[in-house]
């Protein structure tokens, strides 16, 4: 644009270059839809590690055979990837979310709803405590909720998240439905009508609130009755003197309980009692057993009239005898109540594929329409690699929709889908079985597809390190993720280089004359040699059957083709409502040539040069007026792909002896 000029003098203009860089996007962003024992359903949640995994999902699980895939992913070299946790499509065998009600007191009214946030038996892990050592002992409350597991015998913590401060009120900026959904990874909470200005019972057996503990009238030898519910403990010496602050008389009480004797060893030895709030405003005495069972409680009573439970008011105060935790999929017990009719507990569903292989496969393959089951990667930006290897359990019939299905979408999302061959009707770990069953299906070749043959052995910790049967797309997905840092997308992620990390051993050992019979039909062949181990010695897509003499023959240039496709895509959005003229076709070729030849250096194609290695086209040959009048541009690019070096043929000749002459 022309500068507007006022005045005698000096004027800068800044003028675009007409660069535009192309990014290159990712290549190696891998896809996992299986059942997973815990996080987000039909979801798909970005993870960068093996641990990260563990953490959302719940680790390995002898039911997921993803979970196994993903292990293998990243120990072969795979660094991202996303996960869809799905469950039954079945409704009568689909998961259940855990859950639990929180009351004012006991048998009091319901005031909280907490749910655990996905479905599955996870949930029935999740413990809440509340207490009211807050800034307003006399109206807010603090809320913990904490996700334990039993690791050999011993229950640890998983996960813990604390709201404090909390009201029930939706009007206040820290109402506990409101903080807790915006923030929560482990449960969600509603609110029942009616509960506003009212707060949930605090955990354990409280006192009744205390602002001067010199009000108290305690006096040395003041003794208390303990029962464990409903089994009575017996009696303490509470006071052997009269404390002069709540922390001295919770310690002194918290002791006396750790002493008590019940056949011959402490009854309590993990008893707690803690003080909530503050003594100048109000405060309270909180007792939990420290038993096992979170619906555990005590009941405080007097040894003798008038005694320290009436002066403390545990006698009195019959309501606070409280749960010491709440558990979701618990039991109705004290203040914690059954949040409908019946008890909700988490349930994992029916995931059995020899039992419910139609639920199984409609889980797997979800609606695109609510996106869920694989169709969850329509939210996902960018993958290039799917895998389900659930099909290697399913049916013939379940494998080949799901297959089918899964191919549609790679092709939708330029990705490639690595196959898992079933196993359920037939074992398919000899040369002829996998002859048959691709013959049957012939109809899942596809340029967006790869077949690996035969199935791996790998350590399996969760049964004694003992050899388990895997489907090969996890490891094969982290060898191409590998190959694609190492050496780039367009090599072969095959040959001697080509290691299969964590693979003991394969379920068939291949022959050269029979890797001749598969490799001809687009069956990449997994191989064991001396000194190397376990390789992937095949690249072809399932459209490489020498047959079909298909120009995506082979799995280096059918990925650099959609890894070039989505980066043009995306590094060409800019082009969209520009006028459709000479100035804007030399920004196309300068802007998707400089892509190109930046390929082109890293070794990306065949041929010495630029022109002979690649050409970009986008002029009034490609774009006469009546395609500018149709508003299209359309960009010829071009490229001379690098074939790997399949059949290696060394001619040797012996020379014959000089004669003499």
């Amino acid at each position: 644009m022309a500068v507007a000029v006022s005045y005698p003098g000096v004027y800068i203009q800044e003028v675009p270059s007409g660069v535009r860089t192309i990014a290159s996007v990712a290549t190696s962003i891998a896809a996992f839809v299986d059942f997973f024992p815990s996080g987000p359903l039909n979801e798909a949640s970005e993870i960068f590690s093996f641990a990260d995994f563990e953490s959302q999902f719940g680790g390995l699980d002898t039911r997921s055979e993803a979970s196994y895939a993903i292990q293998q992913f990243f120990l072969n070299g795979g660094s991202a990837a996303y996960v869809v946790r799905v469950t039954s499509g079945t409704p009568a065998n689909a998961a259940i979310a855990a859950a639990i009600a929180l009351e004012d007191k006991s048998g009091g009214s319901v005031l909280l709803t907490a749910t655990a946030s996905s479905p599955g038996a996870w949930g029935n892990n999740v413990r809440i405590d509340v207490d009211y050592n807050t800034t307003d002992p006399t109206s807010l409350f603090n809320l913990t909720v904490t996700e334990v597991a039993s690791v050999n015998g011993n229950t640890t913590v998983v996960a813990t998240e604390t709201y404090r401060n909390l009201v029930v009120d939706p009007t206040k900026p820290n109402d506990a439905a409101a903080v807790v959904n915006a923030a929560s990874q482990l449960i969600t909470l509603s609110e029942a009508s009616g509960s506003s200005g009212k707060r949930p019972a605090q955990t354990g057996t409280a006192s009744k609130a205390i602002t001067s503990i010199g009000a108290l009238g305690l006096a040395a030898g003041d003794t208390l009755n303990v029962s464990l519910g409903a089994t009575s403990l017996g009696s303490i010496a509470g006071l052997t003197t009269v404390p002069t602050t709540l922390a001295a008389l919770a310690s002194t009480l918290q002791t006396a309980l750790r002493g008590l004797q019940s056949g011959g060893k402490a009854a309590l030895p993990n008893a707690t009692v803690s003080v909530a709030g503050s003594a100048s405003t109000q405060a309270y005495l909180v007792v939990k057993s420290g038993t096992a069972s979170p619906a555990d409680y005590l009941v405080i009573s007097d040894a003798a009239p008038g005694g320290l439970a009436t002066k403390l008011g545990f006698a009195a105060n019959t309501g606070a005898q409280n749960v010491q935790q709440y558990a979701l999929g618990g039991a109705a017990a004290q203040a914690q109540a059954l949040p409908g009719a019946n008890q909700l507990q988490g349930s994992d569903g029916t995931w059995d594929p020899s039992g419910d292989a139609s639920g199984v496969a409609l889980g797997l393959i979800g609606d695109p329409n609510a996106k869920t089951g694989m169709y969850a990667l329509l939210d996902v930006d960018l993958f290039n690699i799917l895998c389900i290897p659930a099909t290697m359990n399913l049916p013939d019939l379940q494998t080949a929709q799901v297959a089918a299905d899964a191919t549609a979408l790679c092709t939708q999302r330029r990705a490639m889908y690595v196959l898992d061959v079933p196993q359920h009707d037939g074992v398919r770990d000899t040369v002829p079985a996998i002859q048959t069953w691709l013959d049957a299906n012939a109809g899942l070749r596809s340029r967006n597809a790869a077949l690996y043959f035969p199935r791996m052995d790998i350590a399996d910790p969760l049964n004694n390190f003992r050899l388990r049967q895997v489907a090969p797309s996890g490891t094969v997905a982290g060898l191409w993720a590998r190959t694609d840092g190492a050496r780039g997308v367009w090599k072969a992620p095959a040959g001697t280089e080509a290691t299969l990390t964590g693979v003991q051993a394969l379920e068939y050992k291949l022959t050269d004359p029979e890797n001749g019979v598969l490799n001809p039909l687009a069956i990449n062949c997994l191989r064991n040699f001396p000194v190397y181990g376990p390789v992937c010695w095949g690249a072809r897509t399932l459209y490489g059957a020498d047959q079909m003499a298909d120009d995506y023959k082979y799995i280096p240039i059918r990925r650099l083709a959609l890894f070039i496709e989505e980066s043009l895509y995306r590094g060409t959005q800019w082009v969209v409502f520009e006028p459709n003229d000479s100035p804007l076709w030399a920004q196309i070729r300068l802007n998707v040539g400089a892509f190109m030849q930046t390929l082109f250096r890293q070794g990306a194609f065949q041929g010495s040069t630029p022109a002979d290695a690649y050409f970009v086209q986008c002029d009034d040959k490609t774009n006469p007026q009546a395609t500018i009048d149709l508003g299209i541009v359309n960009i010829v690019v071009g490229f001379a792909p690098l074939k790997p070096a399949e059949f290696v043929v060394i001619q040797i000749q012996q020379m014959a002896g000089q004669l003499a002459s």
